[in-house]
């Protein structure tokens, strides 16, 4: 049986994980409105991976007997310093999910949860898989200062995610 303590952890992962949705949805729309749409699309895609996390979690709340509780999701931003900018704040979000699904994995340890345990090693590995991609966004427009050619080149190969 699930704990009343990692229910209530695990429910506001969901709505973290909603919060993440609605910021890449941001994120998009602004490189959108500043013509980068290899970005758009990338940030977008990133938005329905954050919802898919949430419905993993919710999915196994529900598999568990547990009730999930979905709370207000504040409004993101919507104005971002630029390109490169955009990128280094998802890294820093993203160091910030991970940071809650580790302490969710500690939770579970604690309540000899070992289902979910199991559901939440495939997040840490997962995140591991998002940090690393902002990483190396961010390393290929630094490498190149940020050049107008960079930033076109990258946007080019961000617009090929699928």
């Amino acid at each position: 049986m699930i704990s009343k303590r990692l229910v209530d952890a695990i429910n506001d992962q969901i709505n973290f994980e909603l919060l993440s949705s609605y910021l890449y949805l941001s994120m998009s729309a602004f490189m959108e409105a500043n013509d980068y749409p290899g970005a758009a699309h990338f940030m977008r895609k990133q938005a329905e991976e954050e919802v898919e996390h949430a419905m993993k979690f919710f999915k196994f709340l529900v598999e568990v007997g547990a009730r999930v509780e979905l709370k207000t999701i504040p409004g993101p931003e919507v104005e971002f310093p630029g390109y490169l900018d955009v990128f280094k704040m998802s890294l820093a979000h993203e160091k910030i999910v991970t940071s809650r699904i580790r302490d969710l994995y500690e939770i579970a340890k604690e309540e000899k949860d070992h289902a979910a345990l199991s559901t939440l090693t495939w997040f840490i590995d997962e995140q591991t898989e998002e940090e690393e991609n902002f990483t190396n966004i961010i390393a290929r427009l630094e490498k190149f200062g940020g050049s107008p050619i960079s930033i076109m080149m990258t946007d080019d190969k961000l617009g090929a995610r699928e």
